[in-house]
This record gives C-alpha cells, structure tokens and sequence, in this order.
C-alpha cells in the first residue's frame, strides 16, 4: 500500500505530486483530505497526479478540501520541471481538464507554462447570469475571469491592508458563482508592475498562485491598468505573465523539496 510522493512548491503554493505513470494509485477523497492536513499530514494547496496521456503527460490537480480543479499553474511549472529534468526535454506537451498546456525551459532555473487563452463570457467563468464581466455588480466593482477555474479581481488602493482571510471567504462563496471562486486583490505598484494577494477556492490564503496570477494581469489589461506584459509581486515571491496571441504565458520559479513514501499505516488509516 505504500505509496511515493513528491513535494514541490513554486513562490510558497506547495503541492504533493504523485506519480501514476507507472503504476495507477486511485485516491479516495479521505485520503486526499489526510494528506492535505498540515498537522497530520504532508500539507498542501494543491494535490496533482501525473498520468500517461496522449502528450508528454497528463496532470489532474485537487484542492485540500477534496474538490477538483482544472488548472493549477505553479503546480504544472513544477511538474513541467520535473519532467524536463527527468527527459531532458526543454519543451513539453501536458494535457489537463482546462486542455492542452504547452511548458518550456526559460533559462536560469526558471520554467514557463502557456494556461492557453482567458475565458471572458460569462457563461464559460462561470457566473449565474448574463452579465458584463469587466465590472461585476459586487462592492468594489471586481473583474471576472475564468482560466479553466473561476476568478473575481479587484482592483484596491492597497492589497496588503485587505483582511483577506475574511474577504477571501465570503467572495468564493457569493452567490454570482454557482462554482464559486478564487479571489485576489491587487493594487498598481508602477508601471507593468502589480502587487497581488490571493485566497484560493478550497484551500483559502496562500502565498501565490499561478493560475490566479494570470487572472489579475488580463483583468489589469482590460481595465486599462497595465498593459499585456506584467510582473506580479505575491507573498512567495514574483511571477512574470505575458499575454500573447496564442494564450497567457507564466514564468517563475520552482522547487522540488522532498520525495518521500506514505507509510502503510498511514494509508490504511486514511482510506
């Protein structure tokens, strides 16, 4: 029963990677739950499989509550990492929920991954009803993107003086998003240059977050405040995004921590 793990994180959004290649390891939701537990066990943002698929791989990733998401950025920069080291590869083809993901190598030790285009409309986010998605009728005038999970922005004088862990909680839950949402708050530093906190839907604070960094750079650009080239200042550290005509480009950092085996009793406990 014992099961091989890795832990990995890109700017402090850690993850537990599981390697099913080679042999399938089906996770109840219990276990799951277990593993995500800080105190009891690993801990993570996000939990991400790597399976076999029709590219270089296919990655499946779950919250820490048990609920699945389609994409997770960091998470896919430090698998795609992961996979170079292993192939010697500098370019990847990684399948997901969200489609197909496209990572390179972008030279001193950072990695990039394409998270394809930004869905606009409000039925894709989704959100409950037709609506214009740059300016949501919500306190505080958030925008509203999907990147094969649902995000609400918005735009602050100053995200550091924002009680995220109680604003956070009560956004991913309004009733606008029947799937509910990851929330960020940012603010404008200079020029290209935005400061942004997250709280992650299933999970809650954390220190970055890929997915919710492209997020904020198209809703920057949309609304004018930047253009479509922007680096990105989180509490782990700096995320650079580029949206370009053939999706939205994220380069940052990665770490792979530890590897390690869940034990027998563990698992058995867990199931």
């Amino acid at each position: 029963m014992s099961l091989p793990f890795m832990k990995m994180h890109g700017l402090g959004n850690d993850f537990v990677v599981i390697d099913s290649r080679k042999e399938t390891n089906p996770l109840a939701d219990s276990t799951i739950s277990a593993i995500a537990h800080r105190h009891l066990g690993v801990g993570f943002d996000q939990l991400a499989v790597i399976e076999n698929g029709s590219a270089d791989a296919h990655l499946v990733f779950y919250n820490s509550d048990g609920s699945k998401s389609a994409a997770c950025g960091n998470a896919t920069r430090c698998i795609a990492r992961h996979l170079m080291q292993e192939t010697g590869k500098n370019d990847l083809h990684l399948t997901t929920e969200r489609g197909d993901l496209y990572a390179k190598d972008a030279g001193n030790g950072l990695t990039s991954v394409n998270m394809g285009h930004p869905l606009l409309d409000w039925q894709d986010i989704p959100l409950a009803q037709n609506m214009d998605t740059l300016e949501l009728p919500i306190d505080g005038s958030p925008t509203a993107t999907g990147m094969g999970n649902p995000h609400c922005t918005f735009f602050v004088p100053d995200a550091d003086a924002i009680d995220l862990a109680r604003r956070g909680a009560e956004i991913e839950n309004h009733p606008l998003f029947p799937q509910r949402t990851n929330v960020q708050f940012a603010h404008v530093i200079g020029p290209n240059h935005l400061r942004m906190r997250v709280w992650e839907r299933g999970v809650g604070v954390t220190m970055a977050s890929g997915s919710s960094s492209c997020a904020t750079a198209v809703a920057a650009a949309r609304r004018g405040l930047s253009g479509r080239s922007v680096r990105i200042d989180l509490d782990g550290g700096t995320l650079y995004i580029d949206w370009r005509d053939d999706g939205i480009w994220m380069t940052g950092p990665t770490m792979h921590v530890f590897s390690g085996t869940f034990t027998d009793d563990f698992l058995k406990v867990s199931l």
